[in-house]
């Protein structure tokens, strides 16, 4: 059989989206939750939030080695799991610990409103990995009193008092991560990777007085540290054995220690021991050599991400979140995708970028299907479902990078949706025919191209600062869009079909053009309260994506907004001149990335991208209601469970699946607790 009949064959176990986890939503209108008459995918909803379970396809497969080395890989990834907790808020640890108290202990009426609403108010700050959505950003509010905690501590002998019980209730730190325009995004955000008093001035200065050795390789400052002030003076607390989060990190240290001893390659017990070593020194250049090591090291059956990553969380983009996955390879169909990949330099140079912008040779970029064996920190319980790293611009230049898909966490939400709210928002029958027929095939080939072509697309122009320094604030939200850019650009374009990949691009097209205007412009607003402005860096790029074709197509009618009963619905007219507006603000994107243009990055953003029509946002909410189904997703982990022989040896390694949310959450924060409440 050939490339393309597999291909055809095999392309819907592909995956969907993301190089941080908060494009790991998948498209809104399709989060209704339905039951499966095999293995049960869903655990339980409350508020916003669906639990969902997912399987390991081919462990089984596995020899016992690889089996322990993703069992010790899974293993120093929780370890570091109240890290996350940490540096979300600095009181994260203590609320935690005093509500599990009372949880666990409480023996009064649990048939209340108040109990329930305890209930799942707990519940929620387990999903967020704290007292502040892990979307929005915007502090949980408790749908029971202060004087009702105060009974439940007092009756459960719990202590919780001062700043961390007040600011449960009070208007305190109310946003994780405040991106506003014109205010101080560092001194207005709660996440813990900054201290009291450090203003977005002192982080910029800090940072720009900070020289790399070698400037055209350079370092990642402020990646693993917090910035604080002491007697006025600005520190670094470096995030590494005997500093920040050491007795976490030591743990962390110990498993992968463990895991080197069972690699697969050489090349992988290189990688490992580099990052054994930065996690040992906090050093950065030891960082960086491991990063290009680990994007080296391409064979074997057993992939990881581990460390300080993404910066989505930090106002300024400086530093990164502790995440972990660990990931067994699904082989056959990473070499059906592998064409992708194969033909990254061909999507660069057909791509309507200024030639300045586009890179001579695109190097080293691998894609893979992977299964996801056990998540932690950043990445859990609300995941990724797509990765692309590393991070560093010069290292996907000079050595390139990877990106995955996780295939068995899209087969969970696949098998756990249905289409409710997707007939609700689609303004005719074609269009529903067409997200049936082809949506899920083009979700998928959007981030294929989203991770593999459009993140490895592009070049800064000589000179030009790192994106997180010219860009700032708006950096996140720039990277996201430009990469959804490319991928929109290269849905409707018929190399897909001369590649193999599609049976009829201009369908798949179409169907990805329809989806991603409407969730840019209608139903990702029901992930947000009457009223907010958009904060989130991906949602704020799918609207201002949106929000701009439809600005600039208005003169040629190539989205047209109808209003039918009363109801809200957006209709693209012509695909093909849609396909042309997508190229120009790529372009245009790609200059303010190139040149460090943040004037332009300000008001492309600001314009499109944060303020919402809140007639409209009354009307998307309000139809809404009729859904039952939250807007948010996450996930439980299996559980690996070590046999042993007399001689204490593994033996075997079994996967078990959780009973609950919460006796996951609460075994977690038995097991893994390597953290004091103040760090």
């Amino acid at each position: 059989m050939t490339l393309k009949s597999l291909l055809r064959l095999f392309i819907i176990a592909l995956i969907i989206t993301s190089c941080g986890k908060a494009t790991s939503e998948k498209k809104a209108e399709n989060l209704v939750a339905k039951d499966t008459t095999t293995f049960n995918y869903n655990v339980e909803q409350f508020a916003d939030i669906k639990i969902l379970r997912y399987q390991i396809p081919g462990w089984e497969k596995l020899s016992l080695k690889e089996q322990k080395l993703a069992y010790y890989l899974t293993q120093a990834g929780l370890f570091g799991r109240d890290i996350i907790w940490d540096q979300n808020y600095r009181y994260n640890l203590t609320i935690r610990k005093a509500l599990e108290s009372v949880y666990t202990s409480y023996q009064g009426n649990k048939t209340t409103d108040d109990w329930n609403a305890f209930d799942t108010y707990l519940k929620r700050v387990w999903f967020s990995s704290g007292i502040h959505h892990h979307y929005s950003n915007d502090k949980i509010k408790p749908g029971f009193s202060a004087d009702y905690l105060k009974q439940l501590l007092a009756e459960t002998n719990t202590t919780l008092e001062g700043d961390a019980f007040d600011v449960i209730f009070n208007d305190v730190d109310d946003k994780k991560v405040n991106q506003a325009k014109g205010v101080d995004n560092v001194g207005l955000s709660a996440v813990n990777m900054y201290g009291p008093n450090v203003t977005n001035k002192d982080v910029i200065d800090f940072y720009k007085a900070k020289k790399s050795p070698n400037p055209e390789k350079p370092l990642s400052f402020g990646l693993n540290s917090q910035l604080v002030k002491e007697n006025g003076t600005l520190k670094e607390r470096v995030y590494k054995s005997g500093g920040l989060y050491g007795s976490a990190i030591d743990e962390i240290i110990k498993w992968l220690e463990l895991a080197k001893g069972v690699a697969e390659n050489d090349a992988q017990a290189h990688a490992l021991g580099l990052l054994i070593d930065y996690y040992k020194t906090g050093d950065l250049q030891t960082w960086d050599d491991y990063n290009v090591a680990w994007s080296q090291a391409t064979t074997g059956n057993i992939d990881y991400i581990n460390s300080f990553i993404e910066v989505y969380n930090d106002p300024l983009g400086y530093t990164g979140s502790y995440e972990s996955i660990v990931q067994i390879n699904d082989f056959d169909m990473s070499e059906k995708m592998k064409v992708v990949s194969d033909n990254a330099q061909w999507f660069e140079d057909n791509s309507p970028l200024m030639d300045e912008h586009k890179k001579k040779n695109v190097v080293g970029v691998t894609y893979k299907v992977v299964n996801v064996a056990g998540e932690a920190g950043d990445a859990s319980p609300s995941t990724p479902i797509g990765v692309n790293l590393p991070n560093a611009n010069w290292i996907r230049t000079a050595v390139g990078s990877k990106s995955v898909s996780l295939g068995n966490i899209i087969d969970a939400y696949d098998n756990a949706g249905s289409t409710g709210r997707l007939k609700e928002f689609v303004n005719d029958k074609e269009e529903f025919e067409t997200e049936e027929k082809y949506g899920q095939l083009a979700d998928k080939l959007h981030t294929a191209l989203h991770e593999v072509i459009g993140h490895a697309s592009g070049q800064l122009n000589p000179g030009v600062g790192e994106t997180k320094e010219t860009l700032k604030n708006y950096a996140s939200t720039l990277e996201e869009g430009r990469a959804d850019l490319v991928a929109l650009y290269y849905l409707y374009d018929p190399k897909l079909q001369e590649l193999g990949l599609v049976d009829d691009w201009k369908k798949v097209g179409m169907a990805a053009y329809d989806g991603y205007i409407r969730n840019g412009l209608l139903t990702q607003l029901i992930r947000l309260n009457l009223g907010d402005d958009v904060e989130e860096a991906h949602m704020r790029n799918r609207q201002w994506v949106s929000a701009w074709v439809f600005d600039k197509g208005k003169a040629d009618n190539v989205i047209e907004k109808i209003v039918r009963d009363g109801k809200t619905y957006f209709n693209i007219t012509d695909y093909a001149k849609l396909h042309d507006l997508f190229g120009q603000l790529l372009r245009e994107t790609q200059r303010i990335k190139s040149e460090g243009d943040y004037a332009a990055v300000e008001k492309l953003v600001e314009t499109y991208g944060v303020k919402v029509d809140q007639k409209l946002h009354a009307e998307v909410l309000e139809r809404n209601k009729q859904f039952t189904s939250p807007p948010y997703s996450g996930f439980v982990n299996p559980v690996l469970v070590p046999e042993t022989n007399e001689a204490g040896e593994i033996v075997a390694i079994k996967v078990t699946q959780p009973k609950t949310f919460e006796e996951q959450m609460l075994n977690y924060s038995k097991k893994y607790n390597f953290l004091p409440e103040t760090n």
